[in-house]
């Protein structure tokens, strides 16, 4: 689907890494680099033609943005690096002044790094206490499980929508209404969601939502932080400095309004604008047409891995794109590197989520995560390669 527009997919090589980063279309590419030589000035800082067309590409920007998850204003959206900084914001900039001592925060053991360590250093910082909402024996994420585990103390309930390894969907509508219901606060990781579903915060009842450009057809480097606007009012900036003040004396300052006094300095302007550009693609695209053929790629890929007899899939079931796989006896990066001889892309080792292997049983792993412009021929081309990998130490070594 839509091959023909991304310059990547012209190398001969089969990419299957798209849960790390997506390709990025010619037309991402053609808007990022028209900032750099069209208009290249600095955002919200002059009053002259160029820096006037920054302002309003920025701020349009947020506008789609706002669209594209139905949020309520576009005071609700916050440009930062990524999903990493915008959930470390959500810790230490807000849950840090609203838990105390004792108070339950409520995570996975297949969540992200970026969604685990900064409640680690909450808990030793304040003394919050981190519980483990149990997994299933497909080591998937129930409802019934998620409230078995809420007790009178439990404040946050921090989740992502799709895992970046089991990868499956969440029942995120319930846990959302049940958050509301019960009044906790509901986090949520868009990171691997929002590039491929349709994603409506109102629908999820999320109090705040963290995701990536770059894994939606966007430049690296930026991100956004959606929160519900009397939450993310009393969410105290991070980084100090130029942009987010309104006035400042010599013993004192005020702060700027809602977004711009949470993204001081100058910002990631051609990632802004990227960004933009990837949402008009997707949106082009359609979100369910995207969902629907990446479903119908795994569907078909767990198939073709189920007839080779040394193939161990982990994640059959799941309803989206992302397959963890490993060769009997053969250890996940070797796998890796045996594909890649083959020109084939895809991610091996723990994924950021190392203690995983608490529920999996193992450590490493191969994840093949898929995106629209996959296809089943790439998927069979794949499959042929591994159904010779009885030589595969001879060509790694």
């Amino acid at each position: 689907m839509n091959r023909e527009d991304f310059p990547m997919l012209k190398n001969n090589i089969i990419y299957f890494d798209n849960g790390a980063t997506t390709f990025k279309p010619q037309s991402v590419i053609d808007k990022t680099v028209s900032y750099y030589s069209s208009y290249s000035s600095n955002a919200h800082r002059g009053d002259y033609d160029i820096s006037l067309i920054v302002d309003k590409e920025y701020e349009g920007v947020r506008e789609k943005v706002r669209r594209f998850i139905n949020a309520d204003s576009t005071s609700e959206i916050v440009f930062t690096k990524g999903t990493t900084e915008s959930l470390n914001m959500i810790v230490f900039g807000f849950m840090k002044y609203n838990l105390q001592k004792g108070d339950e925060v409520l995570l996975s053991k297949s969540e992200h790094a970026s969604n685990i360590l900064p409640w680690l250093e909450l808990e030793s910082e304040i003394g919050i206490v981190i519980k483990y909402i149990p997994l299933n024996e497909k080591l998937e994420l129930t409802f019934d499980n998620l409230k078995s585990a809420v007790s009178k103390k439990t404040k946050v309930i921090s989740l992502a929508h799709i895992t970046n390894t089991i990868g499956d969907v969440r029942p995120v509508v319930e846990i959302g209404k049940f958050c509301k219901e019960n009044n906790i606060y509901f986090v949520l990781d868009g990171a691997q969601s929002v590039p491929h579903l349709k994603t409506d915060v109102k629908e999820l009842n999320c109090d705040f939502l963290a995701f990536s450009a770059h894994k939606m057809l966007g430049p690296t480097g930026i991100g956004v932080l959606y929160g519900r606007y009397e939450l993310l009012d009393k969410l105290k900036p991070l980084v100090l400095g130029g942009g987010m003040n309104s006035s400042f004396t010599d013993n004192s300052y005020e702060l700027k309004t809602l977004p711009t006094r949470l993204e001081a300095g100058t910002q990631n302007i051609a990632g802004v604008v990227g960004l933009g550009e990837a949402i008009s693609y997707l949106e082009k695209i359609g979100m369910d047409k995207i969902h629907n053929h990446e479903v119908d790629l795994k569907k078909y890929l767990t198939e073709k891995l189920s007839n080779i007899s040394n193939v161990k899939v982990y994640n059959k079931n799941t309803i989206s794109g992302t397959v963890l796989f490993n060769l009997d006896n053969v250890f996940a990066q070797d796998t890796a590197i045996y594909l890649n001889k083959h020109n084939i892309c895809v991610r091996a080792g723990n994924h950021c989520a190392k203690i995983l292997k608490d529920e999996l049983g193992i450590k490493n792993t191969c994840r093949i995560s898929l995106y629209f412009y996959n296809t089943k021929e790439e998927i069979d081309e794949l499959v042929k390669v591994l159904e010779n990998s009885y030589n595969i130490f001879k060509e790694v070594i």
